[in-house]
């Protein structure tokens, strides 16, 4: 017990450590800190809270470096994947820290609020990126600052954050309602950086950077203001299975060495595709070539046209199972006898059952739960393949799957279990399918009347000159204006009239 105690007084905590242990939480080692795993309310009410009502995550751990001085740009395209010149203020971006063998140090996100920049990267890397960034430095004017301990780091996730966030405000505006934007307010007196980011997947979501010293007093004021509605505090074991059932990488698992020692390709996971930008205003930078390498593998492979490739073997898609077991990390996959991979990530979820198709969708109170899992496994293994996995010397039925979960109709996320059929009230019966000929009868007679039967008054609609087909096609807003704002036209006002 005594070595547990010294233990746990070597670790590092965040100015939210007595909040969490006065709360009941449950504290582990991670990555050098010591962070709640989950409070009493436990993993799978935290899990199902977040999807419903809302999360609030202790995310102060992770690394948040400041890069300064008049290189700042020139050294973040160099370091970084993703083309940090088209980032516009008050915007962040996904973005990965690669070497140059095409593998990957950590992956990152990018803030850019006003003239600053700064990145968080993981916490259990932070030494070894802010070692790295060191070394690549010195070919650049820059500065870098560590300012993990001076600024916390919230997330609040989950269908009511914005709103309650709103409410606890006192000035500034919110950010943007698309994902990435930033944004000012106050909170309790306190200037804090809001952003449309987040880990778990949840279509609203935000992550709040604090002045360290201030960030209990304002995560109890959140708390305080959405406990009522069904907002919890959560622990590391639910944002694991967040971020699982969203389908997002993990380092140490997704990315980084798999589990025979070998350096996993950047490219192996899908969310990379959005990560790197090989523009040439970018130009080289660390990795380049071999990220370009396995970039044109991903093509083939979209394409149909991939053969097996050292370049890159295997890759990253979401698995669940059909058999009742729950499957973890390294847990061999098989296609007939044949191992074709290996689970990275893997766990049991609860989740919310929903009513209706896509806009009519809604909640209910109904819970189940499933099995699912990442797997590494080899690239020309196709989506919706029926698999097996080997768990304790067992054979269970599993099946690639395109992903667990959309995000697509906010507030919600909707999980998407393997067994999941249609609602009968969408699905294709004959009432449908009559309705379907006889709506597109009715639209091809009315084509027809319009370009054979009708006297049209104004021919040009039937005979578009160069120039009115040429307007037609560049304006992005609709058919018909007497004047609009063209984006082809660098958004200047363009007079017009599609019918003259």
């Amino acid at each position: 017990m005594t070595e547990n105690k010294d233990t746990a007084e070597q670790l590092l905590r965040t100015s939210l450590h007595s909040w969490h242990t006065l709360n009941g939480g449950k504290m582990v080692d991670f990555g050098g800190w010591d962070m709640p795993v989950q409070y009493p309310t436990g993993i799978l009410k935290e899990h199902l809270a977040t999807r419903r009502y809302g999360g609030l995550f202790d995310v102060s751990h992770m690394g948040r470096l400041r890069i300064l001085g008049k290189d700042t740009v020139r050294f973040l395209q160099h370091v970084l994947t993703n083309n940090a010149e088209s980032l516009d203020t008050w915007q962040a971006q996904y973005t990965l820290i690669p070497n140059e063998n095409g593998g990957l140090l950590d992956d990152a996100y990018l803030y850019h609020p006003g003239e600053e920049y700064f990145l968080v990267v993981n916490a259990s890397n932070r030494e070894k990126d802010w070692n790295h960034f060191q070394e690549q430095a010195k070919a650049f004017d820059v500065q870098l600052e560590d300012e993990t301990n001076e600024v916390a780091m919230i997330a609040f996730q989950g269908p009511l954050s914005g709103r309650i966030l709103t409410r606890v405000k006192r000035d500034g505006t919110m950010p943007e309602t698309f994902r990435n934007s930033l944004s000012k307010i106050t909170i309790l007196g306190t200037e804090v950086l809001v952003a449309r980011t987040g880990y778990t997947g949840e279509p609203l979501g935000f992550e709040l950077f604090i002045p360290a010293g201030k960030a209990e007093a304002i995560w109890a004021r959140i708390e305080e203001e959405g406990k009522d509605e069904g907002v919890v505090a959560v622990g590391l074991g639910a944002r694991d299975t967040l971020r699982l059932e969203a389908g997002m990488p993990l380092y140490g698992h997704e990315f980084g060495i798999d589990t025979e020692g070998r350096e996993i390709p950047a490219f192996a996971f899908p969310l990379t595709s959005v990560a790197v930008s090989f523009s040439k205003r970018k130009g080289d930078f660390v990795g380049r070539a071999a990220l370009k390498a396995q970039f044109e593998e991903v093509r083939k492979l979209r394409m149909g046209q991939y053969e097996p490739s050292d370049v890159l073997q295997r890759r990253f898609l979401p698995l669940a199972l059909s058999d009742k077991g729950i499957t973890r990390g390294g847990d061999s996959v098989f296609l007939d006898d044949r191992k074709v991979g290996v689970i990275s990530s893997g766990t049991m979820v609860p989740y919310w059952k929903f009513e209706g198709e896509s806009a009519t969708m809604q909640i209910t109170d109904e819970q189940e739960r499933r099995a699912l899992a990442l797997v590494y496994v080899d690239a020309t293994v196709p989506v919706e393949q029926e698999l097996e996995v080997e768990v304790r010397g067992r054979r269970l039925s599993a099946q690639l799957v395109p992903w667990h979960g959309r995000s697509e109709a906010p507030p919600y996320f909707r999980a998407i279990p393997i067994d999941r059929k249609p609602d009968s009230a969408v699905s294709t019966s004959d009432a449908i399918r009559e309705k379907t000929v006889l709506l597109l009868k009715k639209s091809l007679d009315n084509h027809e009347w319009r370009q054979r039967r009708c006297v049209n008054l104004i021919p040009s609609e039937m005979t578009q000159s160069s120039l009115v087909r040429l307007l037609q096609i560049t304006d992005p807003c609709g058919r018909y204006a007497e004047h609009k704002e063209l984006l082809a036209a660098f958004e200047q006002e363009v007079f017009y009239y599609q019918g003259t």
